[in-house]
């Protein structure tokens, strides 16, 4: 698996976001201190920062060496530069989380910044490399299945959707069983893509093993770059969503997945233009002239 881009001060938080589910309790501590005040981890020393976690300084080292860093003085100085260029504050890291009570102007409001929020994590720890690996194992397929269940099985059929409107033979599969059947038949040549939140789907997991043994290019779209899932393929684009009371983690991150899908689509689209151009204007005529068909006729009057 090729490891997913280093840390920058553009995209610390959705790191720190992504690894938080797959942290150890009492690294959890720590990630949260660093989400919900920056400002305060990038000032204080290990031994500040143990006493005010409640934790060892040997776990806040391992948190650090976690999210890419290879101390915690490395992570203190990427907080500094968040800070320094404005992605560090409080107003990026914490959007605000819906309550019972929230009026709809905040619904509106909180829900637009934390989608807001979650495509621009999502582009800014996105590898152009790694995306740009994917694309062109999906550009020279024979198939490309894609597997996901619940929020995720929406995102995949979307992708699968796109492609297929550009001429790939592409397929999604919500169903366990029915995944399970696709990944042992799959080649060399093919690609797996595995579309879930937290890496750790079983539905999910399982058939992106089965499509590695046969020989399919696998591919992860996750946000959680330490999980399972990202561990057993061998290309892994990261989104970012942020949970909150309202919106649990599989909704928080479909619009990032939606996003990372769109990038897939163009590049893809790109690498076959006079294929691709072709491919959606057919499509698009096909359905033109099947609205047109059926489209209801105003009775005459009689």
């Amino acid at each position: 698996m090729t490891d997913p881009q280093r840390p920058t001060p553009e995209n610390l938080v959705a790191r720190v976001r992504g690894v938080l589910p797959s942290l150890t309790p009492s690294a959890q501590i720590v990630a949260r201190l660093i989400l919900d005040d920056p400002a305060t981890v990038a000032r204080s020393t290990i031994t500040e920062l143990s006493a005010a976690s409640g934790t060892s300084e040997a776990t806040i080292v391992r948190t650090a060496r976690v999210l890419g860093f290879s101390g915690y003085s490395q992570l203190r100085l990427a907080l500094a530069a968040a800070a320094a260029t404005g992605r560090g504050g409080t107003d990026r890291l914490v959007p605000g989380d819906l309550a019972p009570d929230d009026p709809l102007s905040d619904v509106i409001a909180k829900v637009t910044r934390a989608e807001a929020q979650a495509i621009s994590d999502t582009a800014a720890q996105l590898s152009p490399e790694q995306l740009g690996e994917v694309v062109g194992a999906i550009t020279g397929a024979r198939r490309v299945d894609v597997y996901g269940v619940a929020a995720s099985g929406l995102v995949a059929m979307d992708m699968a959707q796109k492609l297929l409107r550009i001429g790939l033979s592409a397929h999604a599969f919500t169903d366990a069983h029915l995944a399970l059947t696709s990944a042992v038949l799959l080649k060399p040549g093919d690609v797996a893509v595995g579309v879930s939140c937290t890496g750790e789907t079983p539905d999910v997991l399982e058939p992106m093993r089965q499509a590695g043994l046969a020989g399919a290019t696998t591919v992860a779209i996750t946000n959680n770059p330490r999980s399972a899932l990202a561990e057993v393929c061998g290309h892994v684009l990261i989104s970012a969503g942020r949970e909150t009371t309202f919106r649990p983690g599989a909704l928080a991150s479909r619009i990032s997945q939606l996003l990372i899908v769109d990038y897939v689509f163009v590049g893809v689209a790109q690498r076959t233009s006079e294929v691709s151009n072709g491919a959606l204007h057919a499509t698009r005529a096909a359905i033109g002239r099947f609205k047109a068909d059926f489209r209801p006729r105003a009775r005459r009057p009689s």
